[in-house]
């Protein structure tokens, strides 16, 4: 089995391949289904259930395989209230509770409120959650995707596919996110031996 068989194709065969890997993988698609079906605005189903259920397919392992949960973003600065959020949290875990996976909802709108208490430093207000991409602490993480009416998937990455697909993990600079880079790289290279870890 050759993984690296989508590694530096150009991006419209990479996005392909991405859309074809996740329509056949049941958790994921049947995640973008319900999140669809929360009519919340600007949403989409990012990062490790995106590329981790890529690393699955092209090694061989079953859907689901190193997924810790299901990242749901969504982006509504028309209340930045906790008890909005939390709203909106406790309505997903009644449609998502057969999922085999958790889901953690999160407003990026409001990231920017308890993002200093609980990490020791500021985060922008983010306006997007495409924009909530592009702080992540790796490149190759920085990936959502969400289902749209007529059944076909949207991709955010505003790095790109090429990490993902060349199985290597590229750390993202615009942040002082060194030690969460180390970490979820190691963690990855431990369920996946293929993956490679570019060093901060």
């Amino acid at each position: 089995m050759n993984h690296l068989r989508h590694s530096g194709l150009p991006a419209v065969e990479q996005a392909a391949a991405l859309k074809t890997i996740l329509r056949a993988d049941p958790i994921v698609w049947k995640a973008l289904e319900l999140a669809r079906g929360l009519d919340l605005q600007d949403w989409m189903v990012v990062s490790g259930a995106i590329y981790n259920s890529v690393w699955n397919s092209l090694t061989g392992k079953p859907a689901g395989h190193g997924i810790k949960d299901i990242d749901l973003f969504y982006c509504d600065g028309s209340d930045l209230s906790y008890e909005a959020e939390d709203a909106v949290i406790r309505r997903a875990a009644a449609r998502f509770e057969r999922l085999p996976l958790p889901v953690e909802v999160r407003n990026q709108a409001r990231v920017h409120l308890w993002y200093p208490a609980r990490f020791g430093r500021s985060c922008p207000a983010y306006h997007s959650s495409a924009a909530a991409l592009g702080y992540f602490a790796s490149r190759t993480h920085a990936v959502g995707v969400r289902l749209t009416p007529a059944d076909d998937l949207e991709i955010i990455a505003p790095f790109g596919l090429d990490d993902i697909f060349s199985f290597r993990i590229t750390p993202n600079r615009v942040m002082d996110n060194r030690e969460t880079h180390k970490a979820k790289g190691e963690r990855a290279m431990r369920l996946w031996p293929q993956i490679t870890l570019e060093p901060w």
